[in-house]
């Protein structure tokens, strides 16, 4: 294990780019430096598996004998996306009454990031909300894991349920 050579310190910055496979990314602070750490098992204390490439990040860092990591996630907010990127299932639902749909908890089925879609399922019920890729990547997810908890808003969409907004469970509890 690598050994400490400094305490923590608060770092802003964009995920330069993430890999759930990997288990690992990389950050770049706002005020410049070398790349930080950002190990899958500091974004699951967070309450994530996976992190949209481009989202901003306020992480606790350590300067470490290997360079600098990530050591605690303090907050992520979901890139900037045009919002002409619209699901044509969204494009005749007025965008008040989706943002009025109550959050869900949910788990994840599956996620198939290749084919940029899965399903989750809501508590207490069986039936399937489909998830597209699209629609994490405006709530700055990139991937999901099976068995992952989730909140979503779920709209009835042209092809069944399906998730509108989809946000980490810890996430949705500071909400």
């Amino acid at each position: 294990m690598a050994e400490e050579l400094s305490s923590a310190y608060k770092v802003r910055g964009r995920v330069k780019w993430f890999d759930p496979t990997k288990g690992y990314g990389f950050v770049v602070a706002e005020e410049g430096g070398p790349d930080i750490l950002l190990h899958v098992n500091v974004l699951r204390n967070f309450g994530q598996s996976s992190v949209a490439d481009g989202a901003a990040i306020e992480i606790m860092t350590h300067r470490t004998d290997r360079g600098v990591q990530a050591v605690e996630v303090v907050s992520i907010v979901p890139p900037e996306r045009p919002e002409t990127v619209l699901l044509s299932d969204f494009a005749e639902m007025d965008p008040e009454a989706i943002r009025a749909a109550p959050l869900e908890p949910a788990r994840v089925k599956w996620f198939d990031k290749g084919k940029g879609f899965g399903f989750a399922n809501v508590f207490g019920s069986s039936e399937d909300v489909f998830l597209h890729i699209e629609v994490l990547r405006q709530s700055g997810l990139s991937d999901l894991q099976p068995g992952e908890a989730l909140a979503m808003r779920v709209i009835d969409g042209k092809r069944g349920r399906m998730a509108a907004e989809v946000l980490a469970w810890e996430a949705a509890l500071n909400l």
